[in-house]
């Protein structure tokens, strides 16, 4: 490295120390594939010489000087392998209790950290505050009494109760809703599901989480105002969306769609499965339904149809299976509990990808341009595999439907080469953008720490709910139309009430002449 260079690259230091933000990221939630996502978005927080202040269960192992933890872990077991492999609606009310009963505990365990509470009775200046937006919305509190602007993130598309606080359109007959199948072509059946699932949804949220999260907030502070309205304070949310794979929607301008930055460049892999793969004459077919379902719960007859299938494709599987179980010869099957999913979606020779279709697996699919087969278990996958389908990227197979017929006709339509071809234009279209979606991520969080004192909300977030959907001008035409019908009834009835008094008026005439004569 020559002077200069060592001069520009000390003064590039310098500069990003003095113009680092001091920034807060507040993650309640205790689920790891949430974090994995956000996880990146805070390296690149950091690399720019930010400062940035990390509240959440994953504390870093070797943290930088810039990066510093406040550690919730072993507060609450964190979430991996718990599901099982099933879909019924049961199970999806079920787990809008767990999401409501888990904000309740999140926030309880936030405030309980003396280090947290510290923040606010030292008043630590942060220029800006990052919160999850999911299943609590207790970090708006502690937000609130930082006084510094918020910026909301994700790691999976809006939860029923986003669309009202940041003023997007919420229509079931063509938005995709988070815990249901149609996407944005729902049959009558499914809007009506999606209207009554929306309704449970918001109402448990409403009910058990947000309001124990304002009565915790009131056991330490006194002056929290409403989370809902601090929620419609937020001024940007970073929504891990992009429209190639979730399609067109109507997004007030704060809300920043930044799907994707959480996928890594793949790197090569090594050892037994390097060779599995490269050894692979007609390339790989790689499953795994994410880090939450596990593979080893599904039953026996379903497994069996699976193995049915394997043996009739030429290709090779790698499978993410949790038990020791031999299924089928090494060299038609790799199987293990964990496995390098982006190195192996990267790898040129994996042809196809089976799964449970979570937001990060999605996201790491289209990013390579893998084909799809797109099997939904639980929270917003319905909504994600219906996405797969519409974008091309892939094809849905519901768990009620699999069985060797149909896994098999899935695989098939994938690998034709004509669909890959498209799933390769799908992966184009997605990497096609004016600016990468980290470095878009990073712009907006900067942009609300460089203008505190801004509003961004849509008008439509604080519009009182009559008036958003017109019901007083409704309201006003109804009681106008009745109006004019009283109006013309009485005109009538007066009009037929003097008709039969000159009626009657020319009877009497009529008599009176006739006695005359």
């Amino acid at each position: 490295m020559n002077y200069h260079t060592k001069i520009i690259t000390l003064l590039f230091i310098l500069f990003n120390t003095v113009n680092g933000l001091n920034i807060l990221t507040i993650f309640p939630y205790h689920g790891k594939s949430h974090f994995f996502v956000f996880k990146v978005y805070i390296q690149e927080l950091v690399r720019r010489g930010h400062n940035v202040t990390v509240i959440s269960h994953f504390p870093e192992a070797k943290p930088s000087k810039n990066y510093h933890d406040i550690s919730l872990a072993g507060s609450i077991e964190s979430i991996e392998d718990g599901q099982p492999f099933q879909r019924s609606f049961l199970i999806i009310l079920g787990v809008g209790v767990y999401l409501a009963s888990s904000g309740k505990e999140n926030c309880e365990v936030l405030l309980a950290k003396k280090d947290v509470r510290d923040l606010i009775e030292r008043k630590q200046k942060f220029d800006v505050i990052v919160v999850e937006q999911f299943n609590s919305d207790c970090a708006l509190g502690i937000a609130y009494k930082l006084r510094a602007p918020v910026v909301g993130i994700t790691s999976h598309i809006l939860m029923p109760w986003h669309y009202s606080r940041f003023g997007i359109p919420n229509n079931p007959s063509f938005v995709s809703f988070h815990f249901s199948e149609g996407g944005t072509k729902p049959t009558f059946f499914q809007r009506i599901e999606r209207i009554v699932l929306d309704f449970y949804f918001k109402t448990v949220f409403y009910v058990i989480s947000q309001r124990n999260n304002q009565n915790e907030l009131a056991k330490y502070y006194d002056d929290i105002p409403p989370l809902e309205e601090l929620a419609r304070d937020i001024k940007f949310l970073l929504l891990y969306h992009n429209f190639i794979l979730t399609g067109s929607s109507i997004f007030p301008a704060n809300v920043i769609e930044v799907g994707g930055y959480h996928v890594k460049e793949a790197k090569p892999l090594t050892g037994d499965l390097l060779r599995f793969v490269e050894e692979s004459e007609h390339g790989v077919i790689y499953i795994s339904f994410g880090s939450v379902i596990k593979s080893s719960t599904m039953p026996a007859d379903k497994v069996k149809d699976v193995l049915d299938v394997m043996s009739h494709l030429p290709q090779r599987f790698i499978w993410k299976w949790e038990t020791k179980t031999i299924l089928m010869d090494k060299n038609k099957l790799y199987v293990s509990d964990w496995l390098p999913q982006i190195d192996i979606l990267g790898h040129p020779k994996t042809v196809a990808f089976w799964s449970h279709s979570g937001m990060g697996s999605t996201t790491e699919a289209i990013h390579f341009g893998v084909p799809m087969v797109a099997m939904p278990v639980v929270g917003d996958q319905p909504a994600n595999a219906a996405a797969v389908e519409e974008s091309g990227l892939g094809v849905q197979l519901q768990i009620r439907d699999l069985n060797k017929d149909n896994l098999l006709a899935a695989f098939k339509k994938v690998l034709d080469p004509k669909f890959r071809e498209n799933a390769k234009q799908v992966s184009k279209a997605w990497h096609d953008r004016p600016m990468s979606p980290l470095n878009s991520a990073v712009y907006w969080t900067e942009f609300a720490a460089r203008y505190p004192n801004f509003t961004f909300t849509a008008a439509a977030a604080k519009v009182p709910c009559y008036q958003y959907y017109n019901l007083d001008v409704v309201a006003t035409f109804i009681l106008l139309f009745l109006v004019l019908i009283y109006c013309s009834k009485r005109i009538l009835s007066l009009c037929c009430r003097k008709a039969q008094t000159q009626e009657q008026s020319n009877r009497s005439k009529n008599k009176k002449r006739t006695k005359r004569d």
